[in-house]
């Protein structure tokens, strides 16, 4: 079976792993063009790219790839089989119908649910308990093929967006060899998506990270969750931009203050009013600062009780 590999972020490296490990024969990666980061803007290689130049596998970067240029490599290479996890990009339909065995993909969401770029990130801003792993057969649409195998995780209440993709990543890569296990064995079977059920997860944009302290606790506590590590959940304080990226949910009854109102403030953190509840704050990073937590940041400043913040 011969598979070319499309991939990006370090979400796709364990499933690349697997392959490899697994021996199938990878004619190629297609992976995004190096991009431009840090404040140098020097030109930085997609990290499944690094991985693939490590272990000697041929790496292909389009521009485009709506081309007669791009087609005619992947034609050239002969595959069997695509793979794609996170490559960021829709794949067409002429090159869709280029492998016999069709294009599979890993998925980190339980589909239909969570179709899109984020899955994971959103799963978290919206507080579901559950997330997990689809394989499924690529079709034109958003991630809205034939689904494969699945496989469910937990998402505990103080598990951050990063964390839970570190998690998917390394399942991805489980769900991903047993997919082309029964592949092999003739024993796939097919399931179509139910349209009704489908949600969306679109792209996270900075503006996302913004705290609007009139939601309840919970919701805030998700938010800086599900924003962890990027773009990070953010409020305004003392004239500026303050990160906050730990927190927890009290327990409280109802009160009458202030949406963002500072209750009390000591070296296990600061609690705040929301809409609905309170919400302690524990590690914050002040603009231009490091990440801290909210103990050292008192070291050196002031928090008044009853200031808002927002």
């Amino acid at each position: 079976m011969k598979i070319v590999f499309m991939g990006t972020p370090e979400f796709a490296i364990p499933s690349l792993k697997a392959l490899v490990e697994e021996n199938y024969h990878i004619a190629a990666v297609v992976t995004q063009p190096d991009k431009p980061k840090g404040r140098g803007n020097k030109l930085t290689p997609p990290p499944v790219k690094v991985f693939a130049e490590e272990k000697g596998i041929m790496v292909i970067q389009p521009e485009k790839i709506r081309t007669g240029e791009f087609y005619n490599a992947l034609k050239a290479l002969e595959p069997d089989l695509f793979v794609t996890v996170a490559y960021g990009r829709i794949l067409p339909k002429d090159i869709l119908d280029l492998p016999p065995l069709g294009c599979i993909n890993v998925h980190g969401s339980l589909l239909p649910k969570y179709r899109g770029a984020a899955p994971i990130q959103w799963s978290v801003i919206n507080g579901e308990t559950k997330a997990g792993i689809t394989t499924m057969y690529t079709d034109v649409g958003m991630d809205t093929g034939d689904m494969l195998l699945k496989r469910e995780v937990e998402i505990p209440v103080d598990m951050t967006a990063g964390e839970l993709h570190d998690v998917l990543s390394v399942v991805g890569a489980d769900v991903l060899k047993e997919t082309l296990l029964q592949l092999k064995e003739g024993a796939l079977k097919r399931e179509k998506q139910v349209e009704e059920d489908s949600t969306n997860a679109p792209i996270i944009k900075k503006e996302i990270g913004e705290i609007n302290w009139n939601k309840s606790a919970r919701d805030i506590h998700n938010l800086v969750r599900g924003a962890n590590p990027w773009p990070g959940a953010f409020t305004v304080f003392n004239g500026g931009k303050l990160r906050i990226w730990k927190t927890c949910v009290l327990d409280s009854e109802n009160h009458k203050l202030k949406p963002g109102t500072i209750l009390k403030s000591d070296k296990s953190g600061m609690v705040a009013a929301c809409g609905e509840g309170l919400i302690k704050i524990m590690e914050i990073q002040p603009e231009s600062g490091r990440r801290m937590t909210v103990e050292e940041y008192l070291c050196g400043h002031k928090i008044n009780e009853g200031e808002v913040i927002g």
